[in-house]
């Protein structure tokens, strides 16, 4: 018995020895990476989802992306277009291969650009207003020359606190090649920062005229 409970206290001890150990900067971003947050990023001055929702449906169907999810609790809308892929140099490449008798590779032909859209509120939301209230300290009595007097404060009125609510919108656009077979030939992450600035431009815009109703 207490040979069966060595070798099992050593088979355990061996197993956890040959256990990877994390590296300590596996959970670090990369200067890329928080670059490109930065620039998929932004802030406004709403935390309204159903204004947010609806201007960035607004901005992605004038690109030309179809709405394919929207969940308006969660702040996230996703869309997408798709363009023509084909290359003149696989086609050219395919023909060579053709002439030579031998079977052409499938050639990539569509492209899907999805854009996706998160948004996260960072302050509370704007509480409704509400009518200014009249606050009337506690009566007291106070006895002058032992005569009971008293004395009555005028009502206050309390100032009405507005909070401006906000939010932080993270975009990503990622572009995803299909070929003739049906396989997906190529899937990255676009970051280029001419794209970004003009989806933000055009959100702030529609954000604006959103939330003034014009």
């Amino acid at each position: 018995m207490i040979k069966r409970v060595s070798i099992l206290c050593v088979s355990v001890i061996f197993l956890s020895a040959c256990q990877p150990s994390i590296p300590k900067d596996a959970l670090l971003l990369t200067p890329e990476s928080l670059s490109n947050r930065q620039l998929q990023t932004r802030r406004f001055e709403t935390n309204s989802n159903q204004t947010m929702l609806s201007s960035a449906a607004a901005v992605m169907q004038d690109l030309g992306f179809t709405l394919e999810e929207s969940e308006s609790t969660l702040g996230i809308l996703v869309g997408s277009k798709q363009r023509d892929a084909t290359s003149g140099g696989q086609i050219a490449g395919a023909v060579l291969i053709a002439l030579l008798g031998g079977t052409p590779p499938p050639l990539d032909e569509e492209q899907r650009i999805r854009v996706s859209m998160v948004m996260r509120e960072i302050t509370p939301s704007p509480s409704a207003e509400e009518p200014q209230k009249e606050v009337t300290p506690p009566t007291k009595p106070i006895r002058t020359d032992k005569v009971p007097v008293i004395l009555q404060a005028k009502p206050i009125q309390t100032a009405d606190i507005k909070t401006s609510g906000q939010s932080i919108v993270r975009v990503t656009f990622q572009r995803i090649i299909i070929n003739t077979a049906g396989h997906v030939t190529l899937a990255e992450q676009i970051n280029d920062p001419d794209v970004y600035k003009e989806f933000f431009d055009k959100l702030s815009q529609s954000v604006f005229l959103e939330a003034h109703e014009i």
